[in-house]
């Protein structure tokens, strides 16, 4: 014997039902969209581009990095930072 599944709601007819649920699913879309915050790729910056932010020569970013003050990326030959990264790095820096 198959069992069917049915559910009755008195007092409302199907429409009523269906419109009341796509209102309230509408309803949190528009919550969520307001508070949604794209994921931004990270940025990455060069040696040269990190010195002149910070105004800085390339060996201070070289002892800066042994220092463990940066954190630098490399791929092959090529060094870069990360944008966030550094932001953390100058408020680190100006609490000590």
């Amino acid at each position: 014997m198959q069992e069917s599944k049915i559910t009755q709601v008195h007092g409302i007819t199907p429409q009523e039902f269906r419109e009341g649920i796509i209102s309230d699913i509408r309803v949190e879309f528009e919550k969520l969209s307001k508070n949604f915050q794209p994921v931004l790729p990270p940025k990455y910056l060069t040696r040269q581009e990190v010195a002149k932010i910070l105004k800085i020569s390339l060996v201070t970013i070289s002892d800066w990095n042994r220092k463990g003050i940066l954190k630098p990326y490399r791929l092959g030959n090529l060094v870069r930072y990360k944008q966030s990264e550094l932001d953390q790095a100058l408020i680190s820096i100006n609490k000590k």
